[in-house]
């Protein structure tokens, strides 16, 4: 497989990952929420923080990150 094919190859794995750790925090959230949890319950802010690092890790990927 060739450079460019190994980094778009890269590049989608880290998309789809990403896009599952925010699938992931936006179930933990409707969870905490459904159960009765109240604003600093831990569900609540795990899933806010899998959200963020999802689309941190999307960011990333999408503007270079550290330029190689």
């Amino acid at each position: 497989m060739s450079d460019d094919g190994q980094q778009s190859m890269r590049q989608r794995i880290t998309t789809l990952t990403s896009l599952a750790l925010v699938v992931l925090g936006i179930a933990m959230i409707v969870r905490t929420v459904t159960a009765g949890g109240g604003a600093l319950a831990v569900g609540l802010l795990l899933g806010v923080l899998f959200i963020a690092a999802g689309i941190g890790r999307i960011w990333v990927a999408r503007t270079g990150g550290a330029r190689r």
